[in-house]
């Protein structure tokens, strides 16, 4: 998770505060309004870097309150960023691949064959943000919908094309073949034709802004859990196309007998009819 990515993203919004505010103007308001800042109090310097938003006016207040707020927003941005994260171990340890059919030495697996538990729970539950409340918790739980839901579309469609995982079997010396791993393979070599769920951040993006409870989006004016969400989303999106071409397919133990070897005997045949044993790991490493 390259979190400082997301923070320029939120940046990039050019959200400022306090939200719609004005400057005073005319007579005597404007003057009585420059009169209450002390000078020194004119221009002060941003404690969060890089900041999350503009202040409206530089002076030491309006500063503040873009540091006090940005505090909140980098908090639910990072912890939630590490909670992704630790969901997405959390599912790699028990997602395995099942009902594979294995013809020779190629592997074939229909959409669906990559299975393992929805993140929203083990987001929702991270050690980093599950003791969070009130609005915080809200964000997490609509980020840990919109992140699930996405991934959820992305592995529902998962195939193996046909892949040649198991050499072996193209002549076999016996009446079945025992499980034997198959050959380590990327993970994208594992199509999705719900490839841009997880690819595209504004897909993830509209998921988490859907999720969102009603009641901050209206008391939100200008617009910052969509800033939040688009910084969370474009983070998880690139962490998740560098995960899946390094991520190894190993351990699927497939099986499956030789019809050939039947009579009329033959000394060596190629498993015909096989399958896979779905134990989880396969993507534990």
């Amino acid at each position: 998770m390259i979190k400082m990515a997301g923070h320029a993203k939120f940046l990039s919004h050019g959200l400022k505060l306090p939200a719609k505010w004005k400057d005073p103007s005319g007579d005597p308001a404007g003057k009585h309004y420059g009169d209450a800042i002390k000078p020194e109090e004119k221009v002060a310097v941003p404690k969060l870097i890089p900041p999350f938003f503009l202040p409206h006016n530089m002076n030491k207040y309006h500063q503040q309150t873009c540091d006090d707020v940005g505090k909140i927003y980098k908090e639910i941005h990072d912890g939630c960023l590490d909670a992704i994260a630790y969901a997405h171990n959390m599912w790699k340890l028990q997602a395995k691949f099942k009902d594979l059919k294995i013809m020779s030495v190629s592997a074939i697996g229909a959409p669906g064959c990559l299975d393992g538990p929805e993140l929203e729970s083990l987001i929702k539950n991270a050690p980093m943000v599950a003791s969070w409340q009130d609005g915080k918790a809200k964000h997490r739980d609509a980020v840990a919908k919109g992140v699930s839901k996405c991934f959820k579309d992305w592995q529902s469609k998962v195939t193996v094309p046909g892949l040649p995982w198991y050499p072996a079997f193209a002549a076999f010396p016996g009446p079945m073949a025992p499980p034997m791993p198959n050959v380590p393979t990327p993970l994208v070599a594992c199509p999705s034709a719900m490839m841009t769920a997880m690819a595209t951040p504004m897909s993830m993006k509209s998921e988490m802004d859907s999720a969102l409870d009603g009641g901050l989006k209206n008391e939100d004016p200008i617009k910052q859990h969509e800033a939040l969400h688009d910084a969370i989303a474009t983070v998880v999106s690139a962490a998740f196309m560098l995960w899946l071409p390094s991520q190894m397919v190993v351990g699927v133990l497939g099986k499956g007998p030789v019809p050939s070897f039947a009579p009329p005997y033959v000394p060596v045949g190629p498993v015909v009819g096989g399958d896979n044993i779905a134990t989880p790991g396969h993507l534990a490493t």
